[in-house]
């Protein structure tokens, strides 16, 4: 049994087992929502992967911070500085440590080449994961939101089981398609289209996905430091690189939300907007946050993969002392 539930939501159980896609879409749950934590891939000094810290940071991911969902391979993940087998290794590790005691590991399996991307999505399925996510090519780009469409009708047919998600960044993607244009109606293409993360800032376009969206769909935001707008235009859930450590402080600002008291929801995010209006000033990119993550769980996470380039202790040190003073411990 593969066991998907959200934070919110009802929960729902999926027998696993040969079906056709369209039994598959009447099973798939009610919704992915809540937090979802963009998982940091751990790599040694030397810039191989290091496996070894990934149980522990499940553990620190449930107990510490509240989240039970993770988002595996993605832009916070370095998924595309990975070569198809490592990300198949990670993917895998993940599945493995995060069985029994997370609710959803969703690995995201886009690529250049569509050959890889049906190979990293038919080992999610048959690592145990929880689902996929697929952002679009960003070399030879679609033209159109119908040739997307077929691209990720092909990429989700190598994984019949698994609820698919759009994954929407037309900033690193540099595609100009609107999210919405691509997910209208993708359900009687693809019966597995499960919703979008939607990471870009053009809340009109999200606003869009959820008006056409079906009651089924996951609407999950991906910038964080603007979740409560996103949140009153219709998101039930969130997938960001800052749950790796805000994650305890993010639930309660849902919380609020979801109670009625924008009051308290707006401070939390004014908190949050606090510490990387601070940390923007020295560039906070991957390579800084990974740096963030490691000081402030403690687990070793390495360097990031060339082309970025490590953090600089200076900056570490004054990132990771100005998130003590907004969010000191209790």
């Amino acid at each position: 049994m593969r066991r998907i539930t959200s934070n919110f939501d009802t929960m729902s159980t999926l027998q696993t087992g040969p079906v056709s896609p369209t039994e598959m879409a009447s099973r798939l749950p009610v919704k992915l929502t809540g937090l979802v934590a963009a998982t940091f891939t751990p790599l040694t000094s030397g810039g191989e992967l290091d496996l070894s810290v990934i149980g522990p940071y499940v553990v620190y991911l449930t107990e510490r911070q509240g989240v039970r969902n993770i988002f595996v391979n993605g832009t916070t993940g370095e998924g595309m500085s990975l070569s198809v087998e490592e990300r198949k290794r990670t993917a895998a590790e993940w599945c493995l440590r995060a069985r029994g005691k997370m609710d959803n590991v969703i690995v995201h399996v886009g690529c250049l080449s569509l050959k890889d991307s049906k190979d990293l999505a038919h080992h999610a399925e048959t690592a145990g994961a929880d689902g996929i996510g697929v952002i679009s090519p960003s070399f030879f780009k679609p033209k159109t939101a119908d040739a997307l469409r077929s691209y990720l009708k092909e990429v989700a047919s190598a994984a019949p089981t698994l609820p698919l998600y759009y994954y929407h960044l037309p900033a690193l993607t540099g595609s100009n398609l609107l999210a919405s244009d691509v997910c209208k109606g993708l359900e009687a293409l693809i019966p597995t289209f499960s919703g979008v993360k939607f990471s870009g800032t053009d809340l009109m376009d999200f606003g869009q996905c959820v008006r056409h969206s079906q009651a089924d769909q996951a609407l999950l935001y991906g910038v964080d430091e603007q979740l409560l707008a996103a949140l009153a235009f219709g998101a039930n859930g969130a997938v960001g690189s800052l749950y790796n450590y805000l994650g305890s402080h993010f639930n309660k600002l849902m919380m609020a939300f979801a109670q009625g008291d924008i009051v308290g929801a707006r401070a939390l995010q004014f908190s949050v907007q606090d510490l990387l209006a601070f940390a923007s000033k020295y560039g906070f990119d991957v390579a800084v946050n990974k740096r963030l993550m490691s000081d402030l769980s403690g687990l070793i996470l390495g360097p990031p993969r060339l082309p970025l380039v490590p953090c600089r202790p200076e900056v570490a040190a004054a990132v990771a002392q100005k998130y003590r003073q907004i969010f000191p411990e209790p």
